[in-house]
């Protein structure tokens, strides 16, 4: 049996089962981006690939005593690889994975080609999808659009509505911000789907080529989160949680999060490309060519192999992988110093805080203050008192993986009425 590493373990592992999509969003990291690998890798995952991955899952899972494992199909757009194939990869994956490991599919949708068969299968399979839509029609075609350049928001809510009939299989929905979108009408309209969990991603940027901004002296990303915040809270029947607003909460108060944009947990999630190779943060692809590439397949190596690339050292290093801004900034702990891809700059590679730094500040701020109006008593000390110092410049302008639904909903209400609470972990 391998040996474990004495790293942190991989616990969630991405496989891109499908490496081609329906629609042509143009923020898309995988096809839209620096690096174009995506449409050089097969089209689909074969059963072999699925094969040799769920081995180095068990094998992996065993070593370092994993209690479960998350699996997450993803793409491009997972649904191309054909109802029959992913069938059988589904009960590829299921028989080979050791049955002393129990496996949670996820899947990761923009929602055009949910069917009933479909869903038929997920509920074989015990697959929960997520997917992924901006807001109303208005707001989402601004970025999703088909080939053709045609609207594809009215067939995306077929889909959720396909879903909604079966709420056990709904994960939820992730948005890309947009600044051009009213913040509360976009989180109202998804909010009136119903799903468990929305997730909000920040456009995919970097100090080479940063985010626009209407006014580069307001933090315009930052105030716009916080809209959704307080609509979020302004509402009792909302029973839904906003799965980026709920980590500040919870990192704030010296709790886990979910998501590796926030914090200083270090991530636990791989990919699997539909070729068996295998990649860490594939939304790196967004920074440069090969950035997210590690030379490493799953025929030829372990996932505690992964673990120890030199890529991914950022993972075990936490707050010493951090630019010097970072490491003394008083809320490092929440905001973690941001997602890896938004701080790359050519000069310096990573050693920079985030394009969205002074973004992610205001943000998690305006969560605290409120937080303390409403009479929340564990905030980290650190984050009370300290003085932000001036600083300036995390899901995913990305295909995403919206979670279960972490954070107890009975804790929004403590910030409504001002109960002392603390949030569950993860």
């Amino acid at each position: 049996m391998m040996q474990p590493t004495g790293l942190p373990a991989f616990r969630t592992f991405i496989l891109k089962v499908a490496n081609r999509c329906n629609i042509d969003c143009d923020y898309c990291y995988v096809f839209n981006s620096k690096d174009q690998a995506a449409r050089r890798l097969p089209a689909r995952m074969s059963l072999d690939v699925a094969r040799n991955t769920a081995r180095r899952i068990g094998a992996h899972a065993a070593a370092h005593n994993l209690p479960s494992v998350d699996v997450v199909l993803h793409g491009g757009e997972p649904l191309l690889a054909g109802i029959r194939h992913l069938s059988e990869l589904l009960a590829t994956l299921r028989e080979t994975v050791p049955a002393g490991t129990p496996v949670r599919f996820g899947l990761q949708t923009n929602g055009t080609l949910l069917s009933a068969a479909w869903l038929d299968l997920f509920q074989q399979y015990g697959v929960a999808v997520g997917v992924s839509l901006d807001g109303p029609p208005s707001a989402n075609d601004r970025h999703r659009l088909s080939h053709a350049g045609r609207s594809t928001a009215a067939s995306a809510l077929r889909g959720i509505d396909l879903l909604r009939a079966r709420p056990h299989l709904f994960a939820g929905l992730l948005a890309v911000v947009d600044l051009a979108n009213d913040p509360v009408e976009v989180h109202d309209h998804l909010a009136a789907l119903a799903p468990p969990v929305i997730d909000f991603g920040l456009p995919h940027a970097t100090h080479d080529d940063p985010p626009y901004r209407g006014d580069p002296s307001v933090p315009e990303y930052g105030v716009w989160l916080s809209k959704v915040y307080d609509a979020w809270l302004a509402r009792t029947e909302y029973r839904h949680s906003v799965r980026m607003l709920e980590d500040i909460v919870a990192l704030s108060s010296g709790v886990h999060g979910s998501v590796e944009t926030l914090g200083l947990a270090p991530p636990t999630s791989v990919v699997i490309e539909s070729d068996g190779s295998l990649e860490g943060v594939d939304t790196l692809r967004s920074v440069e060519e090969g950035a997210s590439w590690l030379g490493l397949d799953v025929f030829h190596h372990s996932f505690d192999d992964a673990l120890r690339h030199p890529k991914l050292r950022h993972r075990q290093h936490g707050k010493d992988a951090l630019a010097a801004k970072c490491r003394g900034c008083p809320i490092v702990d929440v905001c973690g110093g941001g997602y890896l891809p938004h701080r790359f700059s050519t000069a310096s590679g990573y050693g920079n805080p985030s394009v969205y730094c002074a973004d992610l500040e205001y943000l998690i701020r305006h969560v605290q203050v409120s937080l303390r109006a409403h009479g929340w008593t564990h905030l980290n000390d650190r984050e009370e008192t300290g003085d932000t110092d001036g600083r300036d410049d995390p899901s995913r302008g990305e295909a995403g993986r919206p979670g279960r639904g972490r954070t107890d909903r009975g804790d929004r209400a403590v910030l409504r009425h001002g109960r002392d609470s603390h949030p569950a972990d993860r």
